[in-house]
């Protein structure tokens, strides 16, 4: 549990640093140090190469330093950006709309595209999966089928997460006529017999990998340095296909070495955008940053964008490409959490 453990020490420490960051200097059109706050799922070490190249094309643009804040929770990273304690990040979906709705001036910066270069395929997927011996369980007719799911263990990532709560969650409650936070807890009359949080999307797929739970939520983008495919592909998983845990793995996922998970359900999603808090960032600033991410020098950055065969661990591949995006194209995710 290596990551878990560096993650856990790296929270100790996150008030320092933020308030590093949090002084008049930091403010817009200041000279001072900024904080680019990270989800849990990106702050695993095997990503710092990727991590700092992002935070370099930010940094250059805006002729400031930025130091990066690693974190255990999603509402850490949430809070520190509706809080003025970070200037940037990279939320999901379902985090962004959060913390709009707190701070209107928490904005999306740009998002990835899809490998067409434009925003018509910027998605990715909220999958469900279970250990491949017991996808039976999970079948009827031939086909997969969600009231198998009825008082089973299952884990989320967090209740914060797009693809690790908000979207499978609503495609459940469908399926068993209940509001989506109903599915927060188990019980004997609830609709699962329990349910965990992973944290992050690793920490949801090792529930299910080590038995935790029987069945669980995770995105195919955030898993993908850990796992090959045996069956289907990365960028258009459907339910039956197959992963499985690359031997060569980062910690913990060393520990599960060949353990196949099957799809149960797999949702696309929209790409998640990159976003700032334009209180503390002057419109200067902001235009510097639009400019930075989508300039064809960023596309290009390997280290950000990574071809195929490179060994650096990226969150992005090549092919895709930075996009503007508006407040209004996540109200698809807003209509999922009845905030539209």
């Amino acid at each position: 549990m290596k990551n878990i453990s560096i993650l856990l020490l790296a929270g100790m420490f996150s008030a320092a640093v933020f308030a590093a960051g949090s002084g008049e200097e930091a403010g817009a059109g200041g000279k001072g140090p900024l904080i680019w706050v990270w989800y849990p799922n990106e702050s695993t070490p095997e990503f710092a190469e990727s991590r700092q190249a992002v935070i370099e094309v930010a940094s250059k643009a805006l002729g400031r330093e930025i130091k990066e804040q690693l974190t255990t929770d999603y509402a850490i990273a949430i809070e520190a950006l509706v809080n003025e304690n970070a200037a940037l990040s990279w939320f999901g979906g379902e985090g962004y709309v959060q913390a709009h709705a707190k701070e209107k001036a928490v904005l999306p910066l740009a998002v990835n595209t899809g490998n067409s270069g434009t925003l018509s395929d910027a998605k990715y997927y909220s999958m469900i999966g279970t250990l491949v011996e017991n996808g039976p369980a999970y079948m009827s007719g031939g086909k997969y089928d969600l009231a198998k799911l009825k008082q089973k263990k299952f884990s989320f990532v967090s209740n914060s997460s797009t693809s690790g709560f908000r979207v499978p969650s609503s495609v459940i409650s469908k399926q068993f006529n209940v509001p989506s936070e109903e599915l927060l807890e188990g019980g004997p009359d609830m609709v699962f017999s329990e349910v965990m949080f992973g944290g992050s999307h690793q920490g949801s797929f090792f529930n299910v990998l080590t038995k935790k739970a029987d069945i669980g939520a995770f995105c195919n983008t955030c898993i993908k340095e850990y796992i090959d495919w045996e069956k289907g592909v990365l960028d258009d998983p459907l339910p039956g296909d197959i992963i499985v845990v690359k031997k060569n793995a980062d910690a913990p996922f060393d520990q599960v070495p060949g353990i196949r998970v099957v799809l149960v359900a797999t949702v696309p999603v929209l790409n998640a955008p990159i976003v700032m808090n334009t209180n503390i960032l002057s419109p200067s600033e902001v235009q510097a940053l639009k400019d930075a991410f989508t300039s064809d020098e960023t596309a290009a950055n390997e280290k950000i964008f990574a071809p195929k065969g490179s060994t650096v661990k990226t969150f992005f591949h090549a092919g895709q490409r930075f996009a503007l995006v508006d407040d209004a194209w996540y109200d698809p995710i807003r209509a999922l959490s009845g905030m539209k």
